[in-house]
């Protein structure tokens, strides 16, 4: 579910003309959607995005098993398959 808020920004003549081209070369009808692209984007550099319910239990799943054998570690290229990062 997205939620969304209302902001109002002061933003510089620069910033406004990069969401105007934005919001142009996807096709989108307002500054708002383009501004979300760009979090989308480069957001995941400072934010991690809210893990999904089904991932967090196959995740721990994986993790269980692992506990329960002992004899196999997962390296992190499984740990991001899992996650569905890669």
């Amino acid at each position: 579910m997205n939620k969304s808020v209302n902001v109002n920004l002061k933003i510089s003549d620069y910033s406004n003309r990069v969401l105007g081209v934005v919001k142009e070369k996807y096709g989108y009808k307002d500054k708002s959607q383009a501004l979300n692209k760009i979090l989308d984007m480069y957001g995941a550099d400072f934010v991690d995005k809210e893990i999904k319910e089904d991932v967090l239990k196959d995740f721990l799943a994986e993790i269980d098993k692992v506990e329960k054998n002992k004899k196999k570690a997962v390296s992190f290229k499984e740990l991001d398959k899992i996650c569905g990062l890669e």
